[in-house]
């Protein structure tokens, strides 16, 4: 019986081993001392202002959040365009409450002014 986990132990053990090799071979071929050139931050030829590592608000993430929210629920409506004629009134009546929720979400998104910048 403990034979038959023999192959399991040895592709988790190379699981295991991979990465580890590979993190140490790029370790040790890399530069160490990069220049100071390839730290700074790339802002399209224009050269930086400050620091980098900026603050940012929380409107920003936010309105990011809801982004791939709304923008995950709408791929939600492509397998019903696909089987529209085969659904017929149930898929029409089907995708109104999809969007209605979707439309309640947004509203109650701009309600809170989550969708105003500044």
């Amino acid at each position: 019986m403990p034979e038959g986990y023999l192959p399991i132990f040895l592709f988790l053990a190379l699981a295991i081993a991979f990465p580890v090799v590979a993190i140490v071979a790029a370790k040790l071929v890399r530069p160490s001392a990069p220049a100071l050139t390839k730290l700074e931050a790339y802002e399209c030829g224009i050269k930086a202002v400050g620091t980098s590592r900026g603050r940012y608000t929380v409107r920003f993430y936010i309105i990011a959040i809801l982004f791939v929210i709304f923008d995950v629920e709408t791929i939600f409506l492509f397998p019903w365009a696909v089987r529209y004629r085969q659904l017929g009134w149930f898929g029409v009546a089907e995708v109104a409450v999809f969007l209605a929720i979707l439309v309640v979400g947004y509203l109650w998104a701009y309600k809170k002014g989550a969708l105003e910048w500044v």
